[in-house]
């Protein structure tokens, strides 16, 4: 268990961070940017809590609890020396990425096919979900980015592909089973 008795320890203030396995990074770099993006988005998730049932609140706090694995992974490179370690650190598995699969496919199961691309919006729980979908697919971005310079765990980047999905189907269902999407009309304006 973390134990956190003094919040601030003034290591970072010249622009470096410590990773999870000691090491130190610029606070720019692009691990630090990829974790510290999936930071975001766990907030966004705490945001659109805020407006869920205790239906979507449940799924929405395993999201969270997720989010903090994934951060973990994440600021811990070097998965080739996981079994050299005295304590190996936190990773993403398969089955996470497999329970997001099956929730999505429950969710997905009463909705009507989509007839068009919808706008971010309707309810506001559907508007807050559209948010942490966009978080979701920009996290997914920079650790596919990170990925072509350092190794990263496939896990971690499946997750986050299926996670921005999650958010999509449930953006639908908050928007009373996507009767109240709102549908983008092409060229609307012109």
């Amino acid at each position: 268990m973390v134990v956190l008795s003094k919040i601030y320890t003034k290591t970072g203030d010249a622009g470096e961070t410590a990773l999870g396995n000691g090491a130190r990074v610029a606070k720019h770099s692009m691990r630090v940017t990829a974790y510290g993006t999936v930071d975001e988005l766990n907030a966004t998730v705490g945001l659109a809590r805020l407006q869920a049932d205790s239906t979507a609140d449940e799924g929405l706090m395993r999201i969270q609890n997720d989010l903090f694995d994934l951060g973990a992974d994440l600021c811990t490179p070097d998965m080739e020396k996981d079994a050299e370690r005295e304590y190996p650190p936190l990773r993403m598995v398969a089955e996470q990425v497999s329970r997001l699969e099956s929730e999505i496919d429950v969710m997905n199961a009463n909705l009507l096919p989509l007839r068009s691309f919808i706008l971010p919006g309707g309810s506001a729980l559907a508007a807050h979900l559209h948010m942490c979908r966009t978080v979701a697919r920009r996290a997914e971005r920079l650790t596919v980015e990170l990925a072509t310079m350092e190794s990263v765990n496939t896990h971690s980047v499946k997750y986050l592909n299926r996670l921005s999905d999650w958010f999509f189907v449930a953006g639908r269902i908050a928007n009373n089973d996507g009767k109240d999407d709102v549908l983008w009309i092409p060229g609307a304006n012109r």
